[in-house]
């Protein structure tokens, strides 16, 4: 009988560990809570505002919903919309979900998503990633589960800028009532993942929506841990620590695939597109021949096999392949030290300046790229002192325009796989993340926006490229190519947009 006993004893443990009620260890009986999913990145979240952000929206995509999402194929789909149709040439109308309330218990409505998107176009607030969405003029509530959103021009975008932030929808009433900066730190949302707590420099932790809208994830708990030091990632990904890092960084690539527990996942020209920025109003770099010499003295390519090991591609674009609106590589500059030398000395500079390189850690060995462009200069006669900044004022310096007059900067068209998003934000003059000034590239940028024609776009993208090597605002380096490595135990692969939707995670059983 004892034996009997004993034997269905263990059977009830066995079957409870199974089930992920407990892990049984010993004879102690001692319950143990579910092992979370955790997410290492190099860096810690600025705040968990959606409206607001001034990083990848990797952590507040699984606490709040937009009206549109992609399913993996990357096409658009309903979310808390249920359908969309332009019914005039500068109105589209948003069907709303019925029944949907955010994790507090406030119902999401009309109201709701005409307050999340006033607030961020309003100008007094500057919301960084404003430039997403101003061709909107406003939103209009035409009942609780409709809206209007009336546009200045016509706008073929709009279904793509409501698939991610800044048009993720807030909860007003909470907004209103706790203010904008404990709603940035305390983020209530209708997403699949509740918030939990973010120890400020190390970690987010939060929970499954146990009423989620679109059913309950697998992954009941998920914590996003700052680590810095790839090394450390990748020791956390090996022990079973972490189950995804990002960042992995070129050498590190090896490591996760020689890994035992892990693999690597790969997205080609997934990441930022790397370039070097000039404050073209300040000297030197008023002077379009100035530009165009440190054009001619970058030889990225090196860059790109001798840095990076291959981990990105060169490019002289802000627009990648999988962008609409991309038109080709447009043709830039062959490196060509001699030709820079003459337009320095054109230019009133033959003995060359001295300069100051604001970088940031957010890109693939930024120090070891920042010192290859300093070598490279030299050359010519320019010398650059490499300032390396700490991300949090990075964040809040380069949109207030408070960088050095030369910068190395990170865009892409991720957010919204179009041509515009990196190319209005970056161009355009009286942007944020601007320093340059092109009536023509002006007018051709605001034109883009307007038409529903591809091929009008493609060519109007075309000529404002044409237009952007001529003036040499920038050095285009590369497109990142993104690296995770991910546990065996999982199924989940990188993606082309950068999110990392939890509620798509999965277990290996």
């Amino acid at each position: 009988m004892k034996k009997l006993i004993s034997i269905i004893f263990t059977f009830i443990i066995i079957f409870l560990a199974v089930f992920g009620y407990v892990n049984y260890k010993g004879n102690s009986g001692r319950k143990v809570a579910a092992k979370p999913l955790v997410i290492a990145r190099p860096y810690d979240v600025a705040g968990l505002d959606p409206g607001f952000l001034t990083e990848n929206a990797q952590v507040v995509d699984n606490i709040f919903d937009t009206l549109v999402t992609r399913d993996n194929n990357e096409k658009l789909k309903p979310s808390l919309a249920t359908s969309w149709k332009q019914i005039k040439p500068t109105i589209w109308r948003f069907k709303l979900r019925k029944g949907v309330k955010f994790t507090n218990g406030e119902k999401f409505t009309a109201s709701s998503v005409k307050f999340s998107i006033d607030r961020v176009l309003n100008p007094k607030n500057n919301a960084p990633t404003a430039s997403y969405i101003s061709t909107i003029k406003q939103v209009k509530v035409v009942n609780t589960h409709t809206v209007d959103v009336v546009t200045k021009k016509p706008d073929p975008l709009i279904p793509t800028r409501f698939n991610r932030y800044p048009t993720e929808i807030v909860p007003e009433k909470y907004v209103k009532k706790v203010g904008e900066k404990t709603f940035s730190e305390h983020p209530i949302g209708t997403g699949a993942y509740k918030f939990v707590s973010w120890k400020k420099g190390e970690s987010v932790t939060l929970k499954v929506n146990k009423h989620y809208w679109n059913g309950i994830p697998k992954v009941k708990k998920v914590i996003f841990k700052a680590i810095p030091q790839a090394s450390t990632r990748i020791d956390a990904l090996n022990n079973g620590e972490a189950d995804i890092i990002t960042g992995v960084s070129p050498e590190d690539r090896t490591n996760v695939q020689k890994s035992k527990t892990a693999r690597l996942s790969t997205v080609r020209r997934g990441g930022n597109i790397v370039y070097v920025g000039f404050k073209t109003n300040v000297k030197p770099f008023n002077n379009v021949k100035v530009r165009r010499a440190l054009n001619y003295a970058i030889n990225k390519r090196q860059i790109v096999k001798d840095v990076l090991k291959n981990s990105a591609v060169a490019t002289n674009s802000l627009s990648g392949p999988k962008d609409t609106g991309y038109t080709g590589e447009p043709s830039g500059y062959a490196y060509n030290p001699t030709k820079a030398k003459q337009l320095l000395k054109e230019a009133g500079y033959s003995n060359g300046f001295t300069a100051t390189l604001d970088t940031v850690n957010w890109y693939a060995d930024n120090t070891a790229v920042a010192q290859a462009l300093a070598a490279q200069l030299k050359k010519v006669g320019v010398i650059l002192k490499v300032k390396n900044i700490e991300s949090s004022v990075y964040r809040s310096s380069v949109p207030a325009g408070k960088q050095s007059a030369m910068y190395v900067l990170g865009w892409s068209s991720t957010n919204t796989l179009d041509a515009d998003a990196a190319m209005y934000a970056v161009l355009h003059s009286g942007e944020p993340y601007s320093t340059y000034s092109n009536v023509t590239v002006d007018k051709e940028l605001d034109e883009a926006r307007t038409t529903s024609n591809l091929t009008e776009r493609k060519h109007l993208y075309a000529s404002i490229e044409k237009t952007v090597v001529q003036d040499a605002p920038r050095i285009f380096l590369y497109q990142e190519n993104t690296y995770y490595g991910v546990s065996k135990k999982i199924n989940w692969s990188g993606k082309i947009d950068g999110s990392i939707n939890v509620k798509d995670v999965s277990y290996i059983k």
